[in-house]
């Protein structure tokens, strides 16, 4: 566990994701697989995780209920308890995610979040305490968080803050908290699935099938427990969650725009018949239409909606024959072929990154993974170009069980593949055709300078160093701004799609003569060390960045 093995006790991960949210910890540093514990217990609810769900008292300072305990139950009648359910609010960290969900006007994603980790935070902290009273939480604790391969820079830096904001460090930059991808924390726990049946040199995918997005990362198989990351990891928001809302667009058509806004000021009420069809048609749902019993919604049967219904008939909306409904196989099966289409898709871009390499394996894990439908669509697909597709058993703890793993053990992870090039701002000599905007009036021109390229496959921990002298005696500071685009190509900082990650200035002393700067970046698992030394001095300056 590297430098922080002697000082920690526990290793813990915590799995947030869209849908619903757990966490795992192992006691002993030397803990195998079977000595990992996944929380099943969640406030007199039993599950491997609990609803990603949070309730507020009326001004939304102060937290109501949160997970199961905040569950919209079938309302039997009117009550005055108009309380909110908010869900659905790590979305607003995908930045290229168009459609968000709404929030409350009082209320900011960032503090929801916050909120949230603390709830979580305080009964990991309880648990941790039944094993060790005098705990040291903030540093005999190791906290792995997994996230989306898609998370940017803004992103993990918002976790980090929430996760500090929320008390689960001391410190914001402390060490005890640690990211890892959620499809490379199930590709660690994949390795120990005695299924996979992988020898070193095999190249396995692994399909993290969420319920807000789909993760997939291709990995080689290195022996001794380790792996290499050989493409780069792709995603796409086609998750789970997405057939609820094919579900509600399905109300929507059957009963019509008012009738379907009368509902959602009863939000409780829709959220309710939303679980109603998971429970008894999602979960189960396959491609055998012979097993399929048509799902009927009788509006009359939910007494809370009687004045509802009353008055959408007197004002001619909803004739007695239209509160019977009935959900047929088609209608279901149109709601899961275009989110299993995207993930075929995204299966086949995983394949030919690398055509010349076979994939020896793919795995299925994350709960929409579940799916016998989803599975047997996927094996249909690939069975004629990759043997082995498998699910590992209880595929929804994969992510936990992994991030565990991965923190017990991080040496597993060797090498990662850029999904970005990462570079600093230079100067050189103008030259014909360089933008006005980036020439200096001495005869220079400000250009990116790549470190280090997208697609390419660099050591965890490696380091990229670049010596810098000042180009002026009358220079009183010298920058090390931090860039981060998509392309491979780019020539200057303010090309399109190239984006500032840091600006970073050191003061230079009045002495100076012959300095030189020594600027190193270290590439870790999610983030980036960023170092500068003062050759002359040995004085050091440091700062970390993240990275997608």
């Amino acid at each position: 566990m590297n430098s922080l093995q002697g000082n920690i006790k526990f290793v813990v991960a915590i799995d947030f994701g869209t849908i619903s949210s757990g966490y795992a910890y192992a006691h002993n540093p030397s803990s195998s697989l079977e000595e990992i514990t996944v929380e099943n217990k969640w406030d007199g609810f039993t599950g491997y995780k609990t609803p990603k769900i949070i309730r507020y008292q009326d001004d939304y300072s102060t937290v109501k209920s949160w997970g199961f305990s905040a569950l919209p139950s079938r309302p039997k009648k009117k009550t005055n308890d108009n309380s909110k359910l908010i869900e659905l609010f790590k979305l607003f960290l995908f930045k290229d995610l168009m459609e968000k969900p709404s929030l409350p006007d009082k209320l900011d994603y960032k503090k929801v979040i916050t909120d949230y980790l603390s709830e979580l935070g305080k009964m990991i902290k309880d648990k941790l305490h039944t094993f060790m009273q005098r705990l040291d939480f903030y540093s005999q604790v190791l906290i792995v968080i997994t996230i989306p391969v898609e998370f940017d820079d803004d992103a993990i830096e918002t976790m980090r803050d929430c996760a500090f904001n929320a008390g689960l460090m001391k410190k914001r930059d402390s060490e005890c908290l640690r990211f890892i991808t959620e499809p490379e924390a199930a590709a660690v726990y994949c390795l120990n699935f005695s299924e996979n049946k992988l020898k070193p040199g095999d190249s396995f995918i692994v399909v993290d099938c969420g319920g807000g997005t789909v993760n997939l990362t291709r990995h080689e198989f290195l022996g001794d427990n380790q792996i290499s990351e050989i493409t780069e990891s792709t995603s796409g928001n086609c998750g789970s969650s997405l057939i609820d809302k094919k579900f509600i667009e399905l109300l929507r058509r059957k009963l019509g725009d008012p009738i379907i806004e009368l509902l959602e000021g009863h939000y409780n009420l829709l959220q309710y018949m939303v679980q109603e069809f998971c429970n008894e048609v999602k979960e189960s749902f396959t491609e055998e239409k012979s097993e399929f019993n048509r799902y009927e919604i009788n509006l009359n049967n939910y007494s809370s909606l009687k004045d509802i219904i009353r008055d959408a008939k007197e004002r001619g909306l909803l004739r007695e024959a239209d509160c019977l409904i009935w959900v047929e196989f088609n209608d279901v099966r149109g709601m899961f072929d275009p989110l299993i289409n995207k993930i075929i898709d995204l299966i086949k871009g995983q394949l030919t990154q690398q055509i010349s390499k076979k994939c020896s394996a793919i795995m299925l894990v994350g709960g929409f993974s579940e799916s016998e439908y989803l599975q047997g669509r996927i094996k249909k697909e690939f069975n004629n170009f990759v043997s082995n597709i498998s699910v590992p058993k209880q595929p929804m703890i994969a992510v936990l069980k992994g991030g565990v793993q991965y923190g017990l053990q991080v040496g597993t992870v060797v090498n990662r593949v850029l999904r970005r090039t990462y570079g600093t701002d230079i100067i050189r000599r103008s030259m014909p055709g360089d933008p006005a905007s980036q020439m200096l009036p001495n005869g220079y021109t400000i250009i990116f300078d790549a470190l280090a390229g997208r697609g390419k496959q660099i050591l965890v921990n490696q380091k990229v160093v670049r010596k810098f002298k000042p180009h002026s005696i009358m220079q009183p500071s010298i920058g090390f701004d931090l860039y981060v685009t998509s392309a491979n190509n780019a020539k200057f900082c303010n090309d399109p799609g190239v984006k500032l990650l840091r600006l970073w200035e050191i003061e230079l002393p009045d002495d100076y003569e012959d300095i030189t700067i020594l600027f190193t970046i270290t590439f870790g698992t999610v983030e980036i060390l960023a170092t500068a030394e003062n050759q002359k001095t040995g004085e050091k300056y440091h700062v970390k960045v993240k990275y997608e």
